[in-house]
């Protein structure tokens, strides 16, 4: 039987005895004679009703059964089954049993009904699948099977699995399931110490009330277990308002204060098969969230990390406890090993090698062995080393891949001034190396070195350069440092720095008097950062090419010759003088691709905005290698990720001001 789309004949009968019924009344005036004409067209519609109505039950019966099929076994078996049932024609209800009529139609009948006003969402050919579709109605919830019937287009018997128990159970269990939070006061000895003991409890008892206020609405608890730390365990139906709300606590605890220096840090873990688990995984978020420098929730799932907030500065930490700590057990690995390799990011810059020539320095105080791995032909810091190689230090700097042969079970791999696997100078060596120890200072992010044997990671310095200077100060020998080696630490603080306009503190200042009083000269440091004319001209070509979106300066060029890579980030530089500028990106096509670098005055996170590109770095400076990708793809991926920002930005201050 071929079946068209067409109207229904039923309804085409009913009007045709309508109308013979309305022809009756006029004809009936004029002759009653006439009246045999529409008492024949009624006779002919009942006749074509009930043919109709035998054709129907012929094709029921024959895909059904091959007999008739009201009255039928085949029907008597169906109506008897527990379960919702009915049989489609192109769509259509054409016959259901008790079971649907209570079930799916609330009792009462229907005649003819379309399937998808009966269940929402029904599509017959996902019921078909094996794991059927997902259905409701009337209150219940179903798991619709079909099964097509042969010998017929659009035929097919969808029988209902009413599940409402089980999926109601179910919805239950992963919404009571447990999550886990990690709450730190961020520096709390810094922000405390110069404090009145009253003052203190009275910002430590408005914590403490936000806190629980925050907490109460959910069916969970919060404990204070230190003065600077909180856990609560909530339910999962409690942690989604928390994240629908980015965590607007976070902005409330910031606003204690007019300085606005108080912030909490959160880290949370959810979605774990135990409560163990979900622990583990908060004790993650609070590390990366306190690495990238608080202020923020991280929230660590199975799928990755998702931040909120992250719109403060770092507190600079004033004690050099730590310093001396790290010194001590950075020189007590330093021995133990047969050899060091020390290695910066890809297209390594002043601060990654300055920093690595300090910590080579004090790896010829411990006495072992040490070279620094670098692309010679694919650094922004050519001038520096060149210096050292005029100075007779050329033995010091290696290309990575001349490195490999000389790793053994003993040799320890330092590196400086990036914390990620994939910004590594040498992929290589990392994996070839069995211990590794992280000098850092840009924010944490997804994808950082797995377990170092030693991490000296503070967010709130300046850079690796500053960091490496603290270092040295507590080593036995700080008077071995030489002034050439003290220039390049010099040159890694003023170029993270920009010449100490920014990011700066009292420790790096100290660490510039420090590299001063060894001989670094200020003036001869500034003539790393002079470039040609070919620099300058393409320099001043880029920033001449460049619009401002949503107070960001986006700038594009074509590939540049090799020697010109440090031409991107002096763009970036260049960019933030311009006056309603909060932000700068530069992209330039690179090798079928596209390098990002981006910079702020702190207004702006440009961390989080090349997050979202598969880069990072920190709040001010942040960088991005985008692969096969065109500059016109990168311009609208660069976009969209500062409307992103944007928007948050926005969702952040209307949580504020409620």
């Amino acid at each position: 039987m071929k079946h068209r789309k067409c109207p229904d004949p039923v309804v085409l009968y009913v009007l045709l005895a309508a109308a013979c019924l309305g022809l009756a009344v006029p004809v009936a005036v004029l002759d009653a004679r006439w009246l045999i004409l529409p008492a024949a067209l009624l006779v002919l519609a009942a006749v074509l009703l009930a043919f109709h109505i035998r054709r129907l039950r012929r094709f029921v019966a024959v895909n059904l059964g091959g007999r008739s099929f009201a009255g039928s076994k085949m029907q008597v078996s169906l109506a008897a089954l527990p379960v919702p049932l009915m049989l489609l024609s192109d769509g259509v209800v054409i016959w259901y049993n008790d079971q649907f009529r209570d079930q799916v139609l609330g009792g009462e009948d229907a005649v003819r009904p379309l399937a998808a006003s009966c269940l929402e969402g029904f599509d017959l050919a996902v019921c078909a699948r094996p794991h059927g579709q997902d259905l409701a109605a009337n209150g219940f919830r179903f798991t619709g099977y079909a099964s097509p019937v042969p010998g017929g287009a659009g035929g097919a018997l969808v029988y209902l699995i009413n599940n409402t128990f089980y999926k109601d159970t179910l919805d239950e269990y992963t919404a009571s399931r447990p999550a886990y939070l990690n709450i730190v006061i961020d520096s709390y000895d810094e922000l405390f110490t110069d404090m009145k003991d009253s003052e203190q409890a009275h910002e430590l008892e408005a914590i403490n009330c936000l806190l629980e206020e925050y907490f109460s609405t959910t069916t969970g608890f919060l404990r204070k277990v230190s003065n600077n730390r909180y856990i609560a365990v909530i339910e999962e139906r409690d942690l989604h308002p928390m994240i629908e709300g980015r965590f607007e606590i976070l902005d409330k605890v910031r606003a204690l204060l007019p300085s606005g220096m108080l912030t909490l840090s959160i880290g949370v873990g959810h979605g774990g098969k135990t409560l163990a688990e979900c622990q583990e995984m908060a004790r993650q978020s609070i590390d990366i969230a306190l690495g990238r420098g608080g202020d923020q929730a991280a929230v660590k799932t199975a799928d990755g990390f998702e931040f909120y907030g992250g719109v403060s500065h770092g507190v600079e930490k004033r004690s050099h406890v730590r310093s001396r700590i790290i010194a001590n057990a950075l020189a007590d690995q330093i021995r133990q090993s047969d050899s060091v390799i020390i290695m910066g990011h890809r297209m390594s810059d002043l601060d990654a090698v300055g920093s690595a020539i300090g910590v080579l320095r004090m790896c010829k105080m411990c006495d072992v062995p040490a070279v620094i791995a670098v692309q010679q032909g694919a650094t922004l810091a050519g001038a520096l080393i060149d210096t050292f190689i005029d100075a007779g230090e050329s033995h010091n700097f290696i290309e990575p891949r001349e490195t490999l042969s000389l790793i053994t079970p003993d040799t320890l791999l330092i590196v400086v001034d990036t914390y990620q696997k994939y910004l590594l100078e040498s992929r290589e060596i990392y994996e070839k190396c069995k211990r590794v120890v992280v000098i850092d200072h840009h924010r944490m992010a997804v994808g950082h070195i797995d377990n170092p044997v030693l991490l000296y990671h503070e967010p709130y310095a300046s850079s690796a350069s500053e960091l490496v200077c603290e270092l040295l100060q507590f080593m036995p020998s700080a008077d071995n440092i030489t002034p050439l080696e003290a220039q390049a630490l010099l040159a890694g603080i003023m170029l993270d720095t920009r010449s100490f306009a920014l990011h700066v503190g009292v420790r790096t200042f100290e660490a510039a008097a420090w590299l001063r009083s060894r001989g670094a000269k200020t003036a001869e440091t500034k003539l790393l950062f002079n470039t040609s004319k070919e620099e300058y001209e393409a320099r001043a070509a880029i920033v001449e090419s460049a619009y401002i979106y949503k107070g960001c300066a986006i700038a594009l060029s074509q590939e540049l010759p090799p020697e010109m890579s440090v031409v991107l980030p002096m763009a970036a530089n260049d960019l933030l003088t311009i006056n309603g500028v909060d932000a700068s990106v530069v992209a330039v096509a690179k090798n079928g691709g596209v390098n990002i670098s981006a910079r702020s005055m702190g207004a702006l996170n440009v961390q989080v905005i090349l997050e979202g590109l598969g880069g990072g770095g920190h709040l001010t400076m942040a960088g991005a290698q985008l692969k096969d990708c065109t500059l016109k793809e990168a311009e609208s991926r660069i976009r969209a990720e500062i409307d992103r920002y944007r928007e948050a930005q926005s969702a952040e201050k209307a949580a504020a001001l409620v």
